[in-house]
């Protein structure tokens, strides 16, 4: 059997501290040939100088910052291999991590696989085993901070983590990969969604340890582009049917998100979000066009993947309670209505 050839795209974005180790525990993977290409994104460290040279890595120097999905698909474009697999300039791999989950990712019926994401100065703690999702577009790190013994068998998840997975190169070309208008946040779950829609499963590699340098913030920029970013994904992945069935909870979340907007000083972030996708109406429905003529299978089934409920240890909201009741209870009653489309 012939060894995978893998192209690994990494991006470089500010200091930087951990790309040098990042890199050379890619360049040394086993049982696989690798190539590594870093998208130089606006690095301010000194990481760049010290990764050009290394054998079997190509530096892409870009004029301005594209963000996560427009580097990524700079970086994509470039590739040779068989397979890619993106991996984040903060995490790093185990020697055999990218060959086990290539190993998966090429199992008929997988569209794209993940490893198991440690945290890394306790790399016996998970910190996502994949990410679950909500019916109204939230996603989170699942299993965050629990045993990796407790997250310790492969199983099919409802949404992949950008952080380390593998992919067909030609099935991402096939999907157009990212879309460069995500700039950052939330394209991991569009991509999920619209392999789900061609009936591919996501698989999660137990055994394929990464360590991640994992730093949860909370900053402006931040919150309007996941906010943003997760009502894109709503408009142009859900079919209409289901934009209609689940209006009433939509709206509601809305509600719940400007609340919590206004108690924690983002409002505006918020609105300019909502602002954005009224000045980009007309790509929005060029995209929802797109995605909807590419799918294979209806919203029914992947229903069954969501949730109607957000995780009370995660998320500090006020009135987290209430949305749940509210969310949780309209979801088990709309569940079957989505099953008849």
């Amino acid at each position: 059997m012939a060894t995978p050839r893998i192209t690994v795209v990494m991006l470089a974005y500010g200091p930087e501290p951990y790309l040098v180790d990042a890199a050379r525990a890619v360049l040394a993977s086993t049982d696989i040939t690798v190539e590594l290409i870093v998208v130089d994104n606006g690095c301010t460290g000194d990481g760049i100088d010290a990764v050009k040279n290394l054998p079997g890595v190509r530096v892409l120097s870009l004029e301005h910052n594209t963000g996560y999905s427009g580097g990524c698909a700079v970086g994509a474009a470039e590739a040779t291999g068989d397979w890619l697999a993106f991996v984040n300039s903060d995490a790093i791999v185990a020697a055999d991590a990218l060959a086990k989950t290539t190993a998966v990712a090429a199992e008929d019926g997988v569209g794209a696989a993940m490893a198991s994401i440690r945290l890394a100065d306790r790399p016996d703690l998970i910190n996502t085993a994949g990410n679950p999702l909500h019916f109204a577009g939230l996603s989170w790190a699942g299993g965050n901070g629990e045993p990796a013994t407790a997250h310790a068998h492969r199983r099919s998840v409802p949404s992949l983590s950008g952080c380390c997975f593998v992919i067909d190169r030609h099935l991402w070309r096939e999907l157009d990969g990212f879309a460069p208008e995500y700039f950052a946040y939330h394209e991991d779950t569009e991509l999920s969604l619209r392999l789900r829609q061609r009936g591919l499963r996501l698989e999660y590699v137990p055994d394929a340890v990464v360590r991640h340098h994992y730093e949860f913030s909370r900053n402006a920029l931040k919150l309007y582009l996941v906010e943003r970013n997760r009502l894109v994904t709503l408009f142009t992945t859900y079919q209409a049917r289901t934009l209609v069935v689940l209006a009433p909870a939509l709206l509601l979340t809305e509600a719940a998100m400007l609340t919590t907007a206004l108690a924690d000083g983002w409002a505006r972030h918020k609105i300019r979000g909502w602002r954005w996708l009224w000045q980009h109406r007309g790509w929005l429905r060029s995209r929802r066009r797109q995605l909807q003529a590419e799918r294979l299978v209806p919203d029914g089934v992947i229903a069954e993947l969501m949730t109607g409920r957000l995780p009370l240890t995660d998320v500090t909201a006020p009135g987290l309670g209430v949305f749940n009741m509210l969310a949780g209870t309209y979801w088990t009653l709309a569940k079957p209505l989505l099953k008849r489309s």
